[in-house]
């Protein structure tokens, strides 16, 4: 069992920064911030129940390239304790019969949770800290509090000028654009998330500093910093996959992007624009429909449920149209078999799902890895929050290597102009970031 001893803060943002920055001695961290976007926005929201939820070390892990649901179904089973990590991407290939044979420069592993040593939770400007470990006691944890406060921020994010580099040309993403669209004039697909990887070799970054201003520049409820030896995740996600309360589910995919006004009236008048677009309302439908079918695998008889369509979100660069759709978990199935058989999310896929994975492998030139896939935590209830791994740095330290990736939704109505132009937007905040 664990313990727990819960302490005042005098000012909340500076001690998160300063917990992660006190972390860096382990080689595990998983860090999740809501940024107060879920008290800002309207809010389907309501389903987080922490602002922000920390596990820092390691007692137990499992590792995995191979046979890893199965393996990870075991591990969790075993352990009747909170759990932190991901789901890669390619993870498709155990879910259906796919391959993955594109340029991976970060080597992440395709799974990787596990057991902390300590795990925060803040509350308002309270931080409760859960310890497990026979050899210590509160008075080890108010020395663990003290030396938090009193650690020192650094404020470089990086150590040379980070060069950020397309892998694929402008007129190199256009012509592959219309290639889906022939597919989709075809009838193999109805719909496509295609990305494009931005990189930086011999990038020496600062990756604790680089989340912070990450966090400033783009607040989202679903950002993320998590760290495995020399791999790190530093996550600006707004997009939630999938949340377990008791037997409840819940999805939020966005389909829908539109960018700030400049003003209130023009941010209003680019509401209404997003809202009312015919193409981006199918873009969303369309995966909707995506989710509650995977969601039906594992529901009780009519409980899928959308409790919103299409509604509006406001983040700091983009307005978003996001969907919350909801379901009532069979006694018969795992909390992994509902992840496995929803798993990639339809919102980083396309529809029908089997192809549009299998044209992704075909015409994008990166491995995803963790991009696009998933990370969280699961309560000792077996209760878990997973976001979508988008907006986000996947930075391999030893390699000197770090990428992101960005995509939009390709459908036949699609603009392969616009959806550069997307792109580049949703590109926008995370160039900024490094210029910090």
């Amino acid at each position: 069992m664990r313990k727990s001893k819960i302490y005042s803060i005098r000012d909340l943002e500076v001690f998160k920064n300063k917990l992660l920055i006190w972390a860096k001695q382990f080689g595990r961290i998983a860090y999740f911030d809501s940024n107060n976007v879920l008290n800002s926005n309207k809010s389907k929201y309501e389903y987080s129940k922490y602002k922000t939820i920390a596990a820092i070390g390691c007692i137990k892990e499992i590792v995995a390239n191979q046979n890893c649901f199965d393996d990870f179904e075991h591990f969790s089973n075993s352990i009747n304790d909170w759990l932190f990590g991901y789901f890669s991407y390619d993870l498709k290939n155990e879910v259906e019969s796919l391959n993955s044979k594109n340029l991976d420069r970060l080597k992440f592993p395709e799974l990787h949770f596990f057991q902390p040593q300590y795990v925060f939770c803040f509350l308002k400007n309270k931080v409760e800290i859960l310890f497990y470990n026979q050899n210590l006691n509160e008075k080890n944890i108010d020395v663990i509090f003290q030396a938090i406060e009193t650690t020192e921020i650094r404020t470089t994010v990086s150590k040379n000028e980070v060069v950020i580099k397309k892998r694929i040309s402008k007129k190199e993403y256009i012509e592959i654009i219309e290639k889906l669209q022939q597919h989709i004039k075809r009838g193999d697909i109805y719909e496509a998330n295609f990305c494009q990887e931005f990189f930086a070799k011999n990038a020496e970054i600062n990756p604790y500093f680089l989340f912070s201003i990450l966090k400033k520049i783009s607040p989202t409820p679903f950002s993320c910093f998590y760290k495995f030896d020399d791999k790190f995740l530093i996550s600006a996600s707004p997009e939630r996959y999938l949340k377990k309360i008791e037997d409840k589910i819940i999805s939020q995919p966005i389909k829908g992007t539109i960018k700030r006004g400049k003003n209130p009236k023009d941010d209003n008048l680019l509401i209404k624009k997003l809202k009312n677009d015919p193409k981006e309302r199918a873009e969303n439908i369309m995966i909707v429909d995506l989710v509650r079918n995977d969601l039906s695998r594992t529901a009780c008889k009519n409980t899928v449920k959308v409790e919103e369509l299409c509604g509006i979100y406001s983040f700091a660069q983009v307005h978003h149209m996001i969907s919350t759709v909801v379901s009532k978990l069979q006694k018969k199935y795992s909390y992994i078999d509902l992840i496995k058989y929803s798993f990639p999310m339809g919102s980083m896929t396309g529809a029908p799902k089997i192809r549009a994975m299998e044209l992704i492998e075909q015409y994008e030139k990166t491995k995803r890895s963790l991009y696009s896939g998933a990370v969280g935590y699961i309560s000792p209830s077996k209760d878990f929050d997973f976001n979508v791994v988008i907006r986000s740095f996947l930075y391999n330290e030893s390699e000197k290597y770090l990428s992101f990736q960005v995509g939009s939704a390709i459908t036949d109505k699609s603009l392969p102009e616009k959806e550069y132009e997307e792109c580049l937007l949703k590109a926008e905040a995370m160039i900024k970031s490094l210029n910090k």
